[in-house]
């Protein structure tokens, strides 16, 4: 993801997208990804405190951890090779899966995707898609339901930090393998989450990418960008 909400984890409750907009606003800063300097996301600045306010002072409204607010190794990875290599989605219809912030959707559409959708069912994220994409003068459509199993025809299927759940990285393996066979281009951005099915991907680039050390376990993952087949 870049990254939205973990799919085994419940929703938020029905906020509203003027109560999203606001949260937003209050608890981020406009600022660049390190390694994507050409995207300016709204992003945590204390990472740390957010997330704890988050977990905390919000819970009883149901907000969800906050993965929308911070640039994630295997998205930032993803959008880097995106924009260096445009072809790869260029005049195609997309899908950013687990967009979370919008981040891989955002390169997409600058890269000259010919549709872009991003797809995330952590309802913050329609807010931090719709903000972001704004900042950067593209405007990702956004899905707010679980896309997998699903199947809209797209030529080019946008994956960052997806493998971190085994149940989850199955039911993605499986979701992925049936698109794959019709001809879709999946491409997997990752820093080495547990569950990543290396036996299925192909090596595109590699990349490392400076992070939030209080998120990650350590200052620069290497990020490694991968073709499911």
């Amino acid at each position: 993801m870049a990254r939205g909400l973990p799919y085994g984890r419940p929703r938020s409750r029905a906020v509203t997208p003027a109560e999203a907009e606001r949260f937003i606003r209050a608890n981020t800063e406009l600022m660049a990804p390190p390694h994507v300097p050409e995207i300016r996301l709204h992003l945590a600045h204390e990472a740390h405190e957010l997330w704890e306010k988050t977990e905390e002072e919000l819970a009883e409204i149901g907000l969800p951890p906050p993965f929308w607010a911070f640039a994630w190794a295997g998205g930032q990875g993803l959008a880097r090779y995106i924009l260096d290599n445009p072809d790869s989605v260029r005049g195609k219809r997309v899908l950013d899966f687990a967009s979370g912030s919008g981040l891989v959707a955002i390169a997409a559409a600058m890269a000259g995707a010919r549709e872009v959708i991003a797809a995330d069912i952590d309802r913050f994220c329609e807010a931090a898609v719709t903000l972001n994409g704004a900042a950067n003068g593209v405007s990702p459509r956004f899905v707010g339901s679980d896309t997998i199993g699903t199947d809209g025809g797209w030529e080019v299927v946008l994956a960052g930090d997806v493998f971190y759940q085994k149940d989850f990285a199955e039911r993605l393996v499986e979701w992925f393998s049936a698109l794959r066979r019709r001809g879709a281009d999946i491409l997997v951005g990752d820093p080495g989450r547990s569950y990543l099915p290396k036996e299925r991907l192909d090596p595109l680039a590699a990349y490392q990418v400076p992070v939030t050390r209080a998120l990650e376990d350590a200052e620069v993952k290497r990020t490694t960008v991968w073709r499911f087949g």
